[in-house]
């Protein structure tokens, strides 16, 4: 199955998202929260209209529905009524009228991928679009009415699925997979115990131990989708199933959640990269994204090529939130499904540069913290590393004392903290971003290539965004990791 990185969801301070790109919240009434939506959604009211009938629908029905108070929509051959969902959506009522009466599959992937609207949207489903004769493919009969499948790309011309050789004696069998350059998702079903894994260029080496001793006539059946190739952009996530090892206090509000993989797994996890958690909250399914941490903030030892079995992830708890305290009332040993890395930021975009700049609000934090690791001890052409760090006290910064011990130890980092409700005592900046700060934090030398991270909440991200342009900064030196 052949992928690519792709497009990361949106509703995060963790979301990767190229400039231009970025997608406005609305502040929502009193009472109507995701957990409120869920609570309307079990309460037994008729959603449809259609008194829980589920019927096939034309795209001729489907244009019909297209106002504020009755809107439909299709996502991947399923029909909607979304009009009770108007009042609950984070983006406000225009974006959900963008795809009144039509199929909004691709623009809903293009911002929300990763949710699972099935789950969400359950007691809306009106029904299937009804397919046209033409469109039918030979030999292949509509999916059931409650069972997407997802769609298959015509394989491309001149491009071979990966060949692989395999050897055995009487109690392990070698497998060898010739990768070359490609990206390859490899989903395998593991029954035998993995003795080794040998990673060399252009090829994956996975030695196996026999649970019987005997020798095979051949190496086994392949799973469903074997040599299929689906669009990036309509690939789902893949999902494991972890457990809860460890929950350390980072701050009054923030702890650092450790998640230990299944057995025989492991995942490396790109600098800039997202992770996905998943967990079923009063029966709905609820998706959230997260930036993986270290950790610890300056790890003394280099990140394994392996990868690892454990997913560090720095989550602010919300009293009043749906998901955030489903997790902190977790049991250590308890489980949780966590996807594979998605987003876009590759350390291309940090190729040559010697002026790093981290501009973060809260747990904007996350992303940036893998980044400082990178920049003060792998990579050489960066001369000056400089973090602006926004919070409302002192009290919520998070690893404070250890960002303070880099700057002792270190000349080329500096942070500086600013406080949007500081003590009395503070003697360090206070606000929030405006043109002034800026002025002073970014700092272009004449032979510099200078590159600007931004991460926060929503407000202050598109806010920034805007101030460091003024300052003369290209799209091309920004980097968002937008929420």
């Amino acid at each position: 199955m052949q992928n690519a990185p792709s497009f990361p969801g949106v509703s995060s301070q963790q979301r990767v998202a190229p400039l231009g790109q970025t997608r406005n919240k609305v502040a929502l009434k009193p009472g109507h929260s995701l957990m409120d939506w869920i609570r309307l959604t079990k309460s037994g009211r008729d959603m449809t209209g259609l008194k829980g009938r589920l019927i096939e629908v034309t795209e001729e029905e489907l244009k019909r529905h297209k106002t504020r108070n009755d809107c439909w929509t299709c996502i991947r051959g399923m029909v909607y009524n979304i009009s009770a969902y108007m009042d609950f959506h984070p983006g406000g009522e225009g974006e959900l009228m963008r795809i009144a009466g039509i199929d909004g599959t691709d623009l809903f992937d293009q911002v929300h991928r990763w949710v699972n609207y099935e789950s969400m949207l359950k007691e809306c489903l009106v029904g299937r679009m009804m397919v046209k004769a033409s469109t039918v493919i030979k030999g292949l009969a509509p999916p059931p009415l409650v069972v997407l499948e997802p769609k298959v790309a015509p394989i491309p011309s001149k491009v071979n699925c990966p060949q692989y050789d395999w050897i055995q004696t009487d109690d392990t069998v070698n497998i060898v997979i010739y990768t070359k350059q490609k990206v390859w998702l490899m989903m395998l079903k593991k029954m035998l115990p993995v003795i080794q894994t040998v990673n060399l260029v252009g090829k994956v080496n996975v030695h196996l131990r026999k649970t019987v001793n005997a020798r095979w006539t051949q190496l086994g059946q392949p799973l469903q989708s074997h040599d299929s190739f689906i669009l990036s952009k309509d690939r789902e996530l893949f999902y494991r199933d972890c457990m809860l090892v460890s929950k350390k206090e980072v701050t009054h509000c923030t702890w650092l959640f450790c998640f230990r993989l299944p057995p025989g797994a492991c995942m490396q996890i790109p600098v800039g990269r997202h992770v996905y958690l998943k967990a079923s909250v009063q029966g709905c399914a609820v998706v959230k994204p997260y930036t993986p941490v270290d950790q610890v903030l300056m790890p003394q030892t280099p990140p394994s090529t392996q990868g690892s079995s454990d997913i560090y992830l720095m989550i602010k708890v919300y009293p009043d939130g749906v998901f955030t305290p489903h997790l902190n009332n977790l049991d250590i040993g308890a489980p949780l499904s966590v996807s594979s890395p998605e987003g876009a930021f590759t350390l291309h975009s940090l190729s040559d540069v010697t002026h790093l700049y981290l501009l973060a609000a809260g747990t904007g934090f996350t992303p940036m913290a893998r980044l400082l690791h990178l920049a003060l001890q792998e990579l050489s052409s960066i001369r000056k590393t400089k973090l602006m760090f926004f919070n409302r006290q002192e009290k919520d910064i998070l690893w404070h004392s250890e960002l303070e011990q880099i700057c002792a130890e270190d000349a080329r980092f500096q942070v500086e903290y600013v406080l949007s409700e500081p003590s009395a005592s503070w003697t360090g900046r206070r606000g929030h971003v405006d043109v002034s700060k800026l002025q002073d934090f970014l700092q272009r030398p004449g032979d510099s290539k200078c590159l600007v991270c931004v991460c926060g909440p929503t407000g202050f991200t598109e806010l920034t965004v805007q101030l460091v342009k003024q300052q003369g900064f290209s799209e091309e030196e920004m980097y968002v990791f937008q929420g």
